[in-house]
């Protein structure tokens, strides 16, 4: 029981980081830690997974350059602006809505169902982040909450059910428009460090559904 409920802490660590990278431009903080031994150790744990190692060395690379920019946090935040705080035309817009929807606006079907996800497991979004719901960071941090929420349940039978939940989100709110958003992150993002990010993202949770359907 100790290590399903280590395992899903760590699941869950992964999930709110990217949310974070994926909410708002990186600080000079932020930037001193991923140029730390804390990111470097973090990331070689994700790497030793096979599945993981190409998307985390190119990661990596990525953030290695990046601390040769003359203004490093200045251009990430604007490359971070021209992708997700743009337009169809230019950026990468980070909602599902955007890829998955019908009508081609925000607030179409996927923000509608992220918002009936909310209110079933009362998960609620950030007050401070006043985005649409099929936001990536949003749908990043309720899977983050989902699998916390499994590790609180006093039966066998409950956690499995949060587990059943989880790998349908991630199929049907996540891998359903993340492979699309990461073309549009590869195509638009000149320097590279989103679009890897990106890739890591869609890379892991294409492992997390295969742990999580048994395969």
């Amino acid at each position: 029981m100790q290590e399903f409920i280590a395992f899903n802490e760590q699941r869950a660590e992964i999930y709110w980081w990217m949310s974070s990278l994926f909410a708002r431009e990186l600080t000079d903080a932020d930037l001193h830690e991923y140029h730390g031994g804390e990111m470097y150790t973090f990331l070689s744990g994700l790497g030793m997974t096979e599945e993981l190692k190409a998307p985390v060395e190119a990661f990596r690379e990525v953030i290695n350059q990046s601390n040769t920019r003359p203004d490093e946090q200045l251009e990430l935040a604007a490359d971070f602006c021209g992708l997700f705080l743009s337009t169809p035309k230019t950026g990468a817009l980070p909602y599902a809505s955007m890829y998955v929807g019908t009508s081609g606006l925000l607030n179409d079907k996927p923000a509608q169902d992220m918002n009936v996800l909310m209110n079933d497991y009362a998960i609620a979004q950030r007050k401070e982040f006043n985005e649409p719901a099929d936001h990536l960071a949003v749908e990043l941090d309720f899977m983050g909450n989902l699998i916390i929420m499994a590790n609180q349940q006093d039966t066998e039978e409950k956690r499995e059910e949060l587990m059943q939940a989880q790998l349908s989100f991630v199929n049907t709110m996540l891998l359903n428009w993340l492979p699309l958003f990461v073309k549009e992150c590869q195509n638009r993002d000149q320097f590279g460090f989103y679009a890897a990010a990106a890739n890591l993202l869609l890379a892991f949770c294409k492992l997390d559904a295969a742990f999580l359907a048994g395969e």
